[in-house]
């Protein structure tokens, strides 16, 4: 597969798995204390319940065509600290990687009936704060040089 069709389907995937983070982060948390306990309670079953449906989905598609964008890069990749754009690549895949941990993390924790409130909101919060670094990085990754 050519390397624009990848990044354009990256991107399509990348969009949807950040504006989800980015709506229940800033948005959903912001809202919680001016909706009535019950419905909150309700709209968060309801977007948990098409997350669940949609997101590995898009995790797959995400991830995949970033392999294939990584292969296209492996000789930046195979020595990471000769190029600021290959340091830049490789902070940006262990961000992902991480990323994905949370994403499994998540979903052990609700399979085991142990995902509470609480680890929900800082998973999110942490996968947030990931998502804003690995956004930066791949613009720097062509903009920044050393």
């Amino acid at each position: 597969m050519s390397y624009s069709v990848l990044l354009t389907i990256h991107l399509f995937a990348a969009i949807m798995f950040v504006g989800t983070v980015f709506f229940e982060v800033l948005i959903l948390e912001n809202i919680r204390k001016h909706v009535p306990r019950e419905t909150m309670r309700t709209l968060e079953i309801a977007i948990g319940t098409r997350a669940r449906a949609l997101m590995p989905w898009v995790l797959l598609v995400l991830y995949s065509a970033g392999i294939g964008m990584a292969w296209h890069h492996r000789a930046a990749l195979a020595h990471p600290f000769d190029s600021s754009f290959g340091l830049l690549l490789t902070v940006k895949i262990a961000l992902t990687l991480s990323v994905f941990g949370h994403f499994i993390t998540a979903m052990t924790l609700r399979r085991k009936g142990k995902l509470r409130t609480i680890h929900f909101q800082r998973i999110h919060l942490s996968v947030f704060c990931h998502m804003v670094g690995i956004v930066l990085l791949a613009k720097a990754m062509f903009y920044l040089h050393w």
